[in-house]
């Protein structure tokens, strides 16, 4: 489609040669207003075009600016909150002082100056040909670079404008061809590039003929700002962002976790002697096992695994673990303390809600550990230690691999914090037997398939399913709930089975089919009880359970075998059918499962 408009355009010139080549342009519609041709981006300062911006974030004090612009004769012809800044812009380039002449960069650093909010954008303006500027606060962006010659450099200087300085040249320089790429997420450059600079909170990044600067609007007083930015070579290959011989990147990633957890493990556990080194958390260890209070947050997927292990950091290393969703956390300004240990966890790295918490836990001197699958990401920049979870990159809006190598990491922080207790040795070596067969496991578990292609086909036209477990698997039934709702648009939820009475069991009738979690863990006898109570009221219960458990079998409707591991690890086999189910629920509908309707992979907005 935009391909036929581009060639529609009656005076495009696609057949003379220039020197230099600027776009911009966004896959995604705006946060604001309904998805139309008027509220894409890139979103322009009026009819002549003058500066057009591209915008992935929210500007929260939008309202304000947009009455002011129209107190100025602007007409605004989209819904979206973008529209303010290609006009913000128009404004202040018209506005200047006599006798001032603004660059580029500098109307940009004027408008960002007015803007609240999380947002990364690129300029692109009819007024300063062969030129782009790009600037990032809360959301993520970086630059990739591509040169016909070896780049040389390792990093790039900063220039600050108390310097006076026009920035550094770093690339192009005696005629140098150069490539400059600006995305969100380095799965998109990987084609292009392996070379990137990931940007901080309000650099300004411009091109300007054909050359890269950096720019700051001022030193902070903090002594450990960096002068420089790194460029970094990817270590992602393109082979891994491509579909293979799946025909979706979801089910591509569902079937790839026995290789995504055994990389997580790889080179941190210690198969012989039983031992767990998490070479990113070494230095802070000590002040790990002392702290008075674990602090969880995360959002959505990532917040799952936390409840999931939750109950295993607990015991290993007896210190109270609480788990916080980030958005609720910040509503109610949650006391937070120095010697707390606050966790965050996030696929992206980027999730916005997650990263306004960790700055509240930062400003009252807590220990910050991040958890994420993006190496250079905010969480793992701003954080003090961490575990990179290498699940590789997952391209799926809905999360499977990063789940369940969320989970393995956080088995392996517990088992680290709690194997120096003599008490806990022999559940440790217990849990580290169960990490090196589970990989096997899920490949087991795979084999299902076939059986809950068979399941879905029973359920795909059903208006709702309830999930039920407890104890390791509260955490699988919210995780697959969320994955049904996610790609299906089935509406679902995922229940703690000892609440079943105090409510839900009123929506249990012949036509609700219900899921539920029954293993052998220490609630098994309480979660057969909640299968009892589903039977009875002429429920159709549909069980995952653990091969040879025939009397839990012979009360379901449907059931799911799964192959028995240690108790704290049946989670990630529990939750694998679920996600194959929500794939195929979605398949059958006829849905995109890649790409959810209203959804983004990353959530840089609150």
């Amino acid at each position: 489609m935009l391909r036929n408009l581009v060639f529609d355009i009656e005076k495009a010139e696609f057949s003379s040669i220039v020197n230099t080549h600027v776009g911009i342009a966004h896959t995604r519609w705006a946060t604001h207003g309904e998805p139309s041709e008027r509220n894409s981006h890139p979103q322009s300062s009026g009819e002549d075009n003058s500066f057009m911006v591209v915008h992935n974030g929210i500007i929260t004090n939008f309202k304000d600016i947009k009455q002011f612009l129209e107190k100025e004769n602007y007409v605004f012809v989209s819904e979206t909150d973008t529209e303010v800044i290609p006009k913000l812009a128009h404004y202040i380039y018209h506005n200047t002082e006599e006798g001032e002449s603004l660059t580029f960069p500098e109307v940009v650093e004027r408008v960002i100056s007015q803007l609240e909010g999380a947002f990364a954008l690129v300029f692109k303006s009819t007024l300063y040909p062969k030129q782009v500027v790009a600037v990032k606060r809360g959301s993520p962006l970086l630059v990739g670079i591509k040169s016909d010659r070896d780049i040389q450099m390792d990093k790039v200087n900063i220039s600050y404008r108390q310097r006076q300085s026009s920035g550094d040249r770093a690339f192009n320089e005696g005629g140098q061809a150069a490539e400059y790429f600006f995305a969100s997420d380095a799965s998109a450059l990987i084609e292009h590039t392996d070379r990137v600079i990931y940007l901080e909170d309000d650099d300004i990044t411009s091109i300007i003929d054909g050359s890269l600067r950096i720019n700051r609007l001022q030193k902070h007083a903090k002594t450990d700002e960096t002068t420089t930015r790194q460029i970094t070579t990817l270590r992602l290959q393109l082979q891994e962002i491509m579909k293979g011989n799946y025909s979706t990147f979801m089910e591509k990633e569902i079937h790839e976790q026995p290789e995504s957890i055994l990389n997580t493990m790889r080179g941190r556990i210690d198969f012989n002697n039983f031992t767990v080194r998490l070479g990113g958390l070494l230095s802070h260890a000590a002040a790990i096992k002392r702290s008075r209070r674990i602090i969880v947050i995360a959002s959505g997927t990532s917040y799952n695994s936390g409840v999931a292990t939750r109950q295993l950091l607990e015991e290993l290393s007896e210190i109270p673990v609480v788990i916080e969703l980030g958005s609720d956390f910040l509503d109610r300004l949650c006391p937070v303390f120095r010697d707390d240990v606050c966790i965050f966890i996030s696929q992206s790295g980027e999730t916005a809600d997650t990263m306004n918490a960790l700055r509240y836990c930062k400003s009252r001197g807590a220990l910050l550990v991040g958890i994420t699958n993006t190496v250079g990401s905010a969480i793992s920049r701003e954080t003090d230690c961490g575990i990179h979870i290498n699940a590789g990159p997952e391209i799926g809006v809905a999360s499977t691999k990063a789940y369940t190598s969320q989970i393995v990491s956080m088995v392996m922080l517990s088992v680290m914090i709690g194997s120096d207790r003599l008490s806990k040795r022999e559940r440790c070596t217990e849990i580290i037997k169960g990490l090196k067969e589970l990989p096997d496991l899920i490949k087991k578990v795979l084999k299902l398939n076939d059986s809950i292609l068979s399941l879905a086909k029973e359920l795909y036209e059903e208006k709702s399913l309830l999930l039920m477990g407890r104890g390791y698997n509260y955490a699988t039934c919210l995780e697959g709930a969320l994955k049904v709702k996610e790609v299906s648009y089935m509406h679902s939820e995922g229940i703690l089975s000892g609440e079943l009475k105090h409510g839900p069991l009123a929506l249990v009738d012949e036509n609700m089919p219900c899921v539920i979690v029954v293993l052998k863990d220490n609630t098994y006898v309480k979660c057969h009880n909640a299968l009892q109570q589903v039977k009875a009221r002429q429920g159709r219960p549909i069980t995952i359970c653990e091969e040879g458990d025939l009397e839990v079998q012979g009360m379901s409707d449907r059931s799911i075998a799964l192959p028995s591991t240690v108790d704290c690890l049946m989670n990630i086999l529990a939750v694998i059918p679920l996600q194959l189910l929500s794939f195929h629920l979605a398949t059958l509908r006829g849905l995109d499962v890649d790409c959810p309707r209203n959804l983004a992979k990353s959530v840089t907005t609150e």
